[in-house]
């Protein structure tokens, strides 16, 4: 069972079991044919359909597909996430994190963030060297620079707070 949300606003229940689909309690028959990579062509009564997947986003569980040219958003909920949803739970997973510490022993080669920056979720704040790869970190979330607790050239060991956010 799944509850998907388009474009965050029709929001529809979705039963899948093998080729068979329910949804909002009604079967659907389709007949669906993968036509290339994320690219599928879906007949609905007698209706055609052009879909491709544009981007996925699985962490946030949403991704993006065209239909015929149009676009839509899709936010996905498994059973799971209704079940946590209804225990007061869906909000575990959105914790903050204060402190960007240092996933491995590394150096640091790049800081792209100064005190008192407001930063956005997926922007790059700081290159790490580890085993001769560059490993760029990134925001978590949308937030503001509070410290930088590394400077540019200094080694650090796994655990390491490199910048504190607030």
């Amino acid at each position: 069972m799944y509850k998907v949300k388009v474009n965050g606003t029709q929001e529809y229940t979705i039963n899948r079991q093998q080729n068979d689909f329910v949804l909002d309690g009604e079967s659907v028959a389709l007949d669906i044919v993968s036509t290339g990579e994320d690219a599928y062509h879906v007949l609905h009564n007698n209706q055609s359909y052009r879909i491709r997947v544009i981007e996925v986003n699985a962490a946030e569980k949403k991704l993006t597909i065209r239909v015929n040219g149009n676009d839509y958003t899709l936010e996905v909920k498994d059973q799971y996430d209704v079940l946590l949803n209804q225990l007061g739970l869906s909000n575990l997973a959105a914790s903050k994190i204060n402190d960007i510490k240092a996933p491995m022993p590394g150096l640091v080669l790049k800081i792209n963030v100064t005190e008192g920056q407001a930063i956005t979720k997926g922007e790059p704040m700081l290159v790490l060297e580890a085993m001769k790869m560059e490993n760029v970190l990134k925001a978590p979330a949308d937030a503001v620079v509070k410290a930088i607790k590394v400077q540019k050239g200094n080694a650090v060991e796994k655990g390491q707070v490199l910048v504190v956010l607030e």
